[in-house]
């Protein structure tokens, strides 16, 4: 099943069919998709959202992104606390957004280190940055 993760009721339906899924996406809020593919997450070095940080931080920055990382904690869980009710209700076994996206077989990532920061990645993450690259004149 081809899938976006933002909204995780194509991974519920995955997991209720039994069938593998692959997930196609450009980033997830709250480093769902860091999570659930165990990569290594470091406040330290990895910036967060929307704080335009690079992966070379002043301290400054670096405090800013362990606060932002502790407050994406709580908002993540209430925004995405109706997906985890539903998840629970259709597979009948309590579930997290880590635990449904776990299970997701390969991730297709939109991103490339040429924009990007170069990080470590799992094997089952395989990036194709150039398909939403326009060509320049």
């Amino acid at each position: 099943l081809l899938t976006d993760p933002v909204v995780p009721c194509g991974q519920i339906l995955a997991l209720h069919l039994s069938i593998p899924s692959i997930f196609f996406l450009r980033g997830l809020p709250c480093s769902f998709d860091l999570q659930a593919t165990q990569c290594p997450d470091p406040p330290s070095y990895v910036p967060r959202t929307f704080t335009d940080n690079s992966d070379r931080m002043t301290f400054i920055q670096r405090v800013e992104n362990l606060f932002l990382k502790s407050l994406e904690y709580f908002l993540c869980n209430f925004a995405y606390l109706p997906f985890e009710l539903l998840a629970s209700d259709v597979l009948h076994r309590p579930v997290t957004m880590k635990e449904l996206l776990s299970h997701g077989s390969i991730w297709l990532k939109r991103m490339d280190f040429v924009f990007e920061y170069p990080m470590p990645v799992m094997p089952n993450i395989v990036f194709i940055g150039g398909i939403n690259c326009g060509k320049k004149k």
